[in-house]
């Protein structure tokens, strides 16, 4: 045998180790699943769509009459997806029972929402890796009012670039994002965002409080 036939298995080798490689860094960056096309349109002054979802409704809430008519349907059915919300500007939080910052925020979320819902706004909490009566016993203890969805993963999340928790997302009612604040959020903020869901103008992307990961 050729020394050139005897090195063929070799460079086989190493192609096959980099291949390899390779495929764990492409398998690595989209595993990882956050992405910042929400946040970068916003920073240029654009809204881009909003991410939809159809999760598992754990707590219905209590829907003002301004938006009983065009949720109805939405609630129907013990799930809530985001396109049957198309027509409602909609605050999306994303928080976890676990999460301490999200207790910091709560009292600020509850009280703005006896406010937007009677003037049309629907506030949405999308509860993650959470267990449900760990999320049912948070929603108790701080009087939330407004209807929640679960997913026990964090799928959702990642696709609305979220790498952390509380994150609050504000929807237009043509089902773009306007406005975007990472960590716990305040009374100022949410009115600011509130604002510019229902008026679909730009809010852009805002500092809270405090967030946790896990």
């Amino acid at each position: 045998m050729s020394d050139h036939a005897a090195r063929r298995p070799g460079k086989y080798l190493v192609v096959a180790v980099v291949l390899a490689l390779f495929a764990l860094l492409v398998y690595g960056l989209v595993s990882k699943g956050t992405t910042d096309r929400i946040d970068e349109a916003l920073g240029d002054g654009h809204s881009t769509p909003a991410p939809g979802f159809k999760l598992e409704l754990l707590e219905p809430g209590t829907i003002p009459p301004a938006l009983q008519r065009r949720t109805a349907k939405a609630f129907s059915d013990g799930k809530l997806s985001l396109a049957e919300l198309r027509g409602t500007p909609v605050v999306l939080n994303f928080w976890a029972s676990w999460c301490p910052p999200c207790r910091d925020e709560a009292g600020s979320l509850q009280r703005a929402w006896t406010v937007a819902g009677k003037s049309g706004v629907l506030f949405v909490g999308l509860d993650v890796q959470d267990l449900r009566g760990d999320a049912r016993a948070f929603l108790d203890e701080f009087g939330i009012t407004y209807p929640t969805v679960r997913e026990p993963g964090k799928e959702v999340a990642k696709s609305y670039g979220a790498t952390g928790f509380p994150e609050t997302f504000f929807i237009d009612k043509r089902g773009r994002v306007v406005g975007h604040v990472i960590g716990s959020i305040d009374a100022k903020q949410l009115g600011t965002g509130v604002v510019a869901a229902a008026k679909g103008e730009i809010a852009g992307v805002g500092s809270g409080g405090q967030s946790f990961s896990r």
